[in-house]
């Protein structure tokens, strides 16, 4: 299973996989620091076009406030661009604001989720999340397959 985590905080993007690596599941993690990398990286463009033909994350992990591109807008030309599959987005932020919320999801998102403090929360947030997509989602078809 890979999870994509995009985040502009070079501390939080350690401190989300050393989380997941933590929980001892069998979990690739790859990084990128905002959102224009993150469509990048899906499309296999710019430094990431030695990428294609790999498989693309099982889910992503995103951030909102990033430079250049920010999470909500690279979800909005994520779930628009017909050459990028389905893939599950979980906004992960330190924003609780309600109008964040209503916004994301009906960008798309799949899950919203305020940032745990400290790292044994994050801990136990990596392996819930691993578990249930890993355990309990069905993923649409298009989307590597969680074995």
């Amino acid at each position: 299973m890979t999870f994509l985590v995009v985040d502009d905080d070079p501390d939080d993007r350690l401190l989300i996989s050393d989380a997941l690596k933590e929980s001892g599941n069998d979990v690739a993690i790859e990084c990128v620091c905002d959102g224009e990398e993150m469509l990048q990286y899906l499309r296999r463009s710019h430094a990431f076009a030695h990428l294609k033909g790999q498989p693309l994350p099982s889910v992503i992990l995103l951030d909102l406030n990033m430079p250049r591109k920010s999470g909500a807008a690279a979800l909005s030309e994520m779930k628009e661009d017909p050459d990028i599959p389905q893939i599950p987005v979980v906004v992960l932020t330190t924003s609780s604001s309600v109008d964040d919320v209503d916004k994301l999801y009906e960008l798309g998102a799949s899950s919203f989720i305020t940032k745990p403090s400290d790292f044994e929360h994050m801990c136990e947030l990596g392996d819930s999340l691993y578990r249930y997509w890993k355990d309990f989602v069905t993923l649409p078809s298009g989307i590597v397959r969680i074995q």
